[in-house]
């Protein structure tokens, strides 16, 4: 039986952004029945993807005009946090689609943003993306009215299950970067099928080549007569793309923290040798202490995330020539605040379950180990360290951190 056929019944339209937020709870707990034994099986997620479209995940921040829900970036990282909690493969899936959905908001032009927005919120579509600017053997070379994209990226997250691919490269004899929005199922575009990776496994995040892919000059993103037009706005890609980092690693303790204390409740036994012996292991002082521990250092990344999405929230949908460089660097640096906190409480919590469900709670049967393999190996996306610095400088000299491809 698919997950398609165990999900409920999505016909009734939520109307407001507490009811998007329950739709995504309904979803993580399809996706939790069985995360494990699909993290193990290591298909590719069709039918997870599916199921976000059919519960209208997908076009949560289309225009209405189009069929989309409308709603904003603050219910869109919620949404993307609790899908999370059930899955942390599909919560990152979805939390790159709403970036590279909104990446023509962030660069292109009002022309480009229309069709963009039209063409994915009507078609319910999905969005992988080959955008890793490490990467710089992608090259863009200019053929007139058309542009061609040539080469490779190491990572092209979504790749098979998607729709739409964002690509990015440098156009040649420049320093420019390019991105476009193209179909992702055509012969210019080969997946490696190559991701084979400890944790969030189900994220096809595998190579891609690229081979002769055309675009005319009209769909490269924010070009316009084959000039960029940069505003500071364009460089909220960054802060907005960490911050989803920082929601599915959210997700992903929560579902941890969740999953142990069930399994401590209904399994774990009590120590029989420690001289005040206890009936249930949920009386024990030790686990008692360990999970009081636990669970307030998650409300506080907790609170310390929800407070960068208030931040971040109003640049998103405001004026986009309004946004200055100062409010940016006050939002990335509380964003990358809030990404460290996240990593380094999230992978405490995914290591000390284990302290409290006990031996039994290692079988490959429970799975406890999904959440810390999925957490260690996302959370190498970019250093952290490098995040601390960027708050430790603007602690110590009030430097805010400059735009870069992974600030």
């Amino acid at each position: 039986m698919s997950i398609t056929d165990t999900s409920p019944d999505f016909t009734t339209r939520p109307s407001s952004s507490q009811e998007w937020i329950e739709r995504a709870r309904q979803v993580a707990a399809v996706l939790a029945t069985d995360a494990v034994q699909r993290d193990r099986a290591g298909r590719t997620p069709h039918a997870e993807v599916q199921l976000l479209k059919d519960a209208g995940l997908v076009t949560l921040l289309g225009p209405e005009e189009h069929g989309g829900a409308g709603e904003t970036w603050s219910t869109a990282y919620r949404v993307t946090r609790e899908v999370a909690r059930g899955d942390g493969s599909i919560g990152q899936l979805l939390g790159y689609h709403y970036l590279w959905a909104w990446a023509a908001r962030l660069v292109a032009t009002p022309e480009q943003i229309e069709e963009v927005e039209r063409l994915y919120t009507a078609g319910n579509l999905f969005f992988g993306g080959a955008v890793n600017p490490r990467d710089n053997d992608l090259v863009i070379t200019d053929e007139g009215e058309e542009l061609v994209f040539r080469g490779r990226k190491s990572f092209s997250t979504g790749s098979k299950v998607s729709d739409l691919t964002v690509l990015e490269g440098v156009l040649k004899g420049t320093d420019q970067h390019v991105f476009a929005i193209v179909p992702s199922t055509q012969d210019g575009i080969v997946f490696g099928d190559d991701w084979d990776n400890l944790g969030q496994r189900l994220t096809e995040s595998g190579s891609v080549e690229i081979r002769d892919v055309r675009v005319p000059w009209s769909a490269a993103a924010g070009y316009v007569d084959k000039q960029f037009r940069p505003l500071t706005y364009n460089t909220l890609n960054l802060p907005t793309i960490q911050l989803v980092f920082a929601n599915f690693y959210l997700g992903i303790a929560q579902g941890a923290l969740a999953a142990a204390t069930a399994y401590t409740r209904e399994r774990t036994r009590p120590w029989p040798y420690g001289g005040d012996n206890k009936d249930t292991a949920s009386e024990e002082f030790y686990v008692l202490d360990t999970y009081g521990d636990l669970q307030s250092k998650l409300w506080a990344a907790e609170a310390l995330v929800d407070r960068a999405v208030e931040e971040i929230e109003p640049l998103l949908h405001g004026d986009r020539e309004a946004v200055t460089p100062e409010q940016r660097g006050q939002v990335a640096v509380r964003i990358a605040a809030a990404k460290q906190r996240i990593i380094d409480t999230g992978l405490e919590i995914a290591t000390r379950v284990f302290e409290v469900t006990g031996a039994r709670a290692t079988a490959n049967s429970v799975g406890l180990d999904i959440y810390w393999r999925n957490l260690r190996t996302h959370s190498l996306h970019d250093p952290v360290a490098y995040k601390r610095v960027e708050v430790g400088r603007y602690a110590l000299l009030g430097e805010l951190p400059e735009p870069t491809w992974y600030t």
